[in-house]
């Protein structure tokens, strides 16, 4: 594959790596220095393009990837607010695109193991539910995009807890979202179920970026010759 790579930080060169070492090419490196090379003509010479930025450009370089029609891998955050807009202009644009909130194989394996305990414990109402995540201090947005889709999966089971919130809360609607955020720390999140007789928690600690970046080019394969919206799960096969 040729990949166009929209974000050369740390994962942008994560990403770099494995995809070199997996016999792809890099044909563009977009970072904030160079933002005017971001064009239909540039990004054409390429196959699909990984993108990794910040919330407050991630639509703009969303659309102007459907708008030149190559299919698009987007692991930035924080954004989802914006997913139906994107959404209806994907297939206006007959385009095609895979966003997770994590890329990572282990994580998507977390999410559904999550969810499986989140149905488990969904009539056990003796037991408070708190969710924890730790990231470097260059992440942008908190609660992270795991930990959303983590206490969304969980509000979807329980009966207790009626929203989120990413702070100490003395409302018990409240699911806690403490977060975080301490170098060179990857990525940690834990949700622990507590009771006065016992706790049960699951844990996902990432040692470094690779997995993310993995899982990323894995995406970008899975694009080859589709169009519509995927996620993770389509690309895993959960």
């Amino acid at each position: 594959m040729k990949i166009a790579l929209i974000g050369y930080g740390k994962m942008g060169k994560a990403i770099e790596e494995i995809a070199l070492q997996q016999g792809h090419t890099i044909v563009l490196k977009i970072n904030s220095h160079n933002k005017e090379l971001l064009t239909a003509s540039s990004l054409q010479k390429a196959d699909v393009a990984i993108e990794f930025t910040t919330p407050e450009s991630a639509i703009e370089n969303i659309e102007c990837c459907l708008q030149a029609g190559i299919p698009l891998v987007c692991g930035t955050t924080g954004w989802i607010h914006a997913l139906p807009e994107i959404q209806a202009r994907c297939a206006t644009l007959n385009g095609s695109m895979v966003y997770a909130s994590n890329f990572s194989i282990g994580v998507n394996l977390f999410f559904e193991l999550n969810s499986r305990l989140a149905s488990l414990m969904a009539n056990q109402l003796q037991y408070e539910v708190i969710l924890e995540e730790i990231h470097h201090t260059q992440k942008k947005d908190a609660p992270s995009g795991t930990a959303l889709t983590l206490a969304n999966e969980i509000l979807a089971h329980t009966k207790k807890k009626k929203q989120w919130v990413n702070d100490i809360s003395d409302n018990p609607e409240d699911l806690e979202i403490i977060s975080q955020r301490i170098d060179p720390t990857p990525g940690t999140h834990r949700v622990k179920y507590a009771s006065v007789v016992d706790d049960i928690e699951i844990i996902h600690t990432a040692h470094n970026r690779t997995g993310f970046a993995a899982g990323a080019v894995l995406a970008a394969n899975f694009l080859k010759d589709k169009k519509g919206i995927y996620t993770m799960k389509d690309v895993l096969g959960l």
